[in-house]
């Protein structure tokens, strides 16, 4: 019986054993054809393996600075820039570990035991996603489904991230994560949260900062610093909660941690914002031309056109992040106070046509009518099939609208208006341009096309032409002197000159008048004229040399534009870009050398090969000693002409109640400085162009209409309205030892043949130079 019993409890025992077996091993069968059939596509197409080794992400492209900054970068949806896990801190990728995926370094896709614990508890104690599911999700599986669709979903992210282990490394699985993840804010990857939220680069993340970052990738919409500050904070805490509990940080840590307050430093990163945002669009411009010019190598079924915005190339520039940052402080200090000013002298009382000047109700009339056929509502309202009579209606209806406004720290203000007062209170601002060159390379470092990119899109240094006044003249006298081999130290008189009609294309007689329509009967070295912009002297040159000669010239220094050869051109009747200038003006400071400005010198793709690498354009113009000659009268103009104030401690008249401190020009610059101002009719345009021996910069200031201009010479005058951008960006260089601006005198050419030592040019300068500057009186 005994026997029996045993018996029956030992095949119990046996079926029970090959029941367990059978059972287990169904259950591995069952889960082997559940991977099976999710690897071959039962559940949903999964990528091929060749897409798994080089997954494709949309990759902004990146503008570098000369010295190695981002500039900005060039992206539609997506703001993404890879970063190397080399260039992760070590405590991003420790946060990361302790907060979503603790064994990441010992599984191989799947974590068993978290996946068992979710399974018992039905996830309330934490889910089972690894690091490489979510990052499989990202890739290739979009957003978490509902119902049963999510246990196929979670099916394929197994097969997946096994996948993925097996064609990646873990550090290339942890860089690839984070550089995927969408942070918000235009945050596409973790470089890019980094800069937005924080201002730096992933590299110098504090532990808070990533454990704020890391606790972003649960929900980026939730946990949003900006929108959702306290629950954001929670959250980081947390985060540093896991750090704590996994021993990368003590206790003590921990808690001095938490106390402390989200540090956000918030910095956009849209395409009307940011450093140098006018040359960033002129140089989106240069790529869309390079790429039509330039196919991508055709592979496949690939698009044979490079995208900028979605291939993540690699376009190195000439910009220098400081000087470009230099350049714009300088812009908006003085900007600001002067369209204080030009406020101030154009109120309806003082000025009834304001801001229009001397212009009559039909002209004024022409000026908004043109504005408001280019406006964009004229052109979206035509094309939606408005009528005239309604398009013109909608103009009178006042509408709330941002404006631009100086006065306000965002540089906005939220008012209602209608779209005719809006047309004309845009007016009312002057515009600028600003170029800084290195006129040996021809690299531009510095590029500031206006004074707010967001309200005023429209580009002065390589759009906008306009007279170039006085700054035109050294073209003329660099003309005479490598032609007539004149010397600086040559003299002519200060009278009444006219060139008879017929003589050089010239219709009628040509009288110019000087500025204070005075004429002295004295005699002027070409030194002291030049720094003084003697009209009549510079006539007397142009008559002698011939127009002809001097617009060949400057078509070899650069000008494209349209030039006549007519004597006239020599008090700058010529319409110029800032661009053009800064390039002629750089022959100067380069022994006669004319190198074409440059702003690009590599392109790369994103795996770092070599697209496109600049050739320099050069030209030889003038010879050495000629160049210097012209260089030394320029000095001349800084010395005892209207550049003079750059040496001294003076102050204009800025009106206390626009400005808290009535500033001046205290440059006190005591080295070298070649440069001309340039100031048109009825003081439309003001100019300075100013140049040491590494450094040229152009600047222009002045209204969108001509007629948008000062009263008086006053403020005017180039010297007032666009000399001190100059001085303040050349002072904020040499603030910065680092930049190497020079400060030495030009290189004097060892075979000097011209005499420019005049003894008695620096006693005849007289002290009222500096106001009277260079107005061309045009009146031909």
């Amino acid at each position: 019986m005994a026997k029996e019993v045993k018996k029956k409890t030992t095949n119990s025992f046996s079926k029970f054993i090959l029941w367990f077996w059978i059972l287990f091993g169904s259950g591995i069968a069952i889960v082997a054809l559940i991977f099976l059939s999710a690897s071959w596509g039962l559940f949903g197409e999964l990528p091929p393996y060749e897409y798994l080794e080089n997954p494709q992400t949309n990759l902004a492209s990146q503008i570098i600075s000369s010295d190695g900054n981002l500039l900005g970068k060039f992206y539609l949806d997506d703001n993404r820039t890879d970063v190397n896990f080399e260039e992760l801190p070590e405590n991003l990728v420790n946060t990361l570990m302790a907060s979503e995926d603790i064994r990441f370094m010992d599984h191989s896709g799947i974590d068993s035991r978290g996946t068992l614990r979710a399974f018992f508890y039905l996830g309330k104690r934490g889910g089972a996603s690894t690091i490489t599911q979510q990052l499989a999700r990202q890739l290739f599986v979009g957003r978490a489904a509902r119902g049963w669709k999510r246990y196929t979903q979670k099916i394929k992210e197994w097969v997946l991230a096994i996948r993925l282990e097996r064609s990646y490394t873990k550090e290339e699985i942890i860089s690839m994560y984070l550089n995927i993840y969408d942070f918000g804010n235009n945050a596409d990857g973790i470089r890019s949260a980094a800069r937005i939220y924080f201002g730096k680069e992933p590299k110098d993340l504090k532990i808070e900062e990533s454990a704020m970052l890391v606790g972003m990738l649960q929900n980026s919409s939730l946990f949003n610093p900006l929108r959702r500050e306290e629950i954001t904070f929670k959250k980081r805490n947390i985060v540093l909660g896991q750090l704590a509990r996994y021993e990368y940080i003590t206790e003590v840590e921990k808690d001095s941690l938490q106390a402390m307050k989200m540090d956000i430093n918030y910095n956009p990163e849209t395409h009307s914002v940011g450093l140098a945002t006018y040359f960033r669009m002129y140089l989106q411009r240069f790529m869309k031309d390079w790429i039509n010019k330039n196919p991508k190598p055709a592979i496949g079924d690939e698009p044979d056109k490079y995208n900028l915005y979605l291939d993540g190339l690699k376009i190195y520039t000439t910009i220098d992040s400081k000087m470009q940052a230099n350049a714009e402080e300088a812009v908006n200090e003085h900007m600001t106070k002067l369209q204080a000013e030009f406020f101030h002298q154009n109120t309806p009382d003082r000025n009834k046509t304001a801001p229009f000047l001397d212009i009559t109700p039909e002209e004024t009339k022409g000026i908004m009518e043109r504005a408001m056929k280019n406006s964009d509502r004229w052109k979206i309202m035509k094309s939606a099939g408005k009528s005239e009579k309604e398009i013109r209606e909608s103009f009178d209806k006042k509408t709330e609208m941002t404006v631009f406004d100086w006065k306000s720290p965002t540089k906005e203000k939220d008012t209602i208006l209608t779209p005719r007062d809006s047309i004309r209170y845009y007016k009312t601002f002057l515009r600028t341009a600003m170029m800084s060159m290195e006129p040996q390379t021809g690299h531009v470092k510095a590029w500031v096309g206006g004074i707010n990119y967001k309200h005023f899109q429209y580009d002065n240094v390589i759009q906008g032409a306009r007279q170039a006044g006085s700054t035109f003249k050294p073209f003329v006298y660099a003309a005479a002197i490598d032609q007539l081999r004149l010397s600086p130290c040559e003299t002519r008189p200060d009278t009444q000159y006219c060139i008879e009609a017929g003589k050089h294309g010239n219709v009628e007689p040509w009288c110019p008048r000087n500025s204070n329509l005075k004429y002295s009967g004295n005699s002027y070295t070409l030194k002291k004229a030049l720094a003084n912009s003697v009209n009549t002297v510079t006539a007397q040159l142009i008559d002698e040399v011939g127009p002809k000669s001097v617009v060949s010239m400057v078509r070899n220094l650069g000008l494209s534009g349209d030039i006549l050869e007519v004597p006239a051109i020599a008090l700058g009747t010529v319409d110029v870009n800032v661009y053009e200038m800064v390039g002629a003006y750089g022959a100067f400071a380069n022994q006669g050398v004319y190198v074409k400005p440059v702003m690009v010198t590599r392109i790369e793709n994103k795996d770092g090969t070599v697209l496109y690498e600049y050739v320099p354009e050069t030209k030889d113009v003038l010879s050495k000693d000629v160049s210097y000659a012209i260089l030394d009268l320029m000095k001349g103009v800084t010395q005892g002409g209207s550049g003079t104030r750059l040496r001294t401690t003076g102050y204009n008249k800025w009106r206390p109640e626009y400005d808290e401190i009535i500033t001046g020009y205290p440059y006190k610059l005591t080295n070298p400085i070649a440069g001309k101002t340039g100031t048109t009719q009825n003081n439309s345009d003001g100019w300075f162009m100013g140049m040491v021996p590494n450094l040229v910069t152009g600047v222009w200031v002045g209204g969108e209409e001509r007629a948008v201009h000062f009263k008086s010479i006053t403020y005017g005058q180039g010297a007032s309205m666009a000399l001190p951008i100059w001085g303040l960006y050349m002072t904020k260089n040499y603030a910065d030892e680092e930049l190497g601006i020079s400060k030495e005198d030009f290189e004097k050419p060892s075979n000097m043949s011209i005499e420019i030592n005049c003894d008695e040019f620096a006693a005849d300068i007289k002290e009222d130079n500096d106001i009277e500057d260079d107005l061309e009186d045009l009146d031909f």
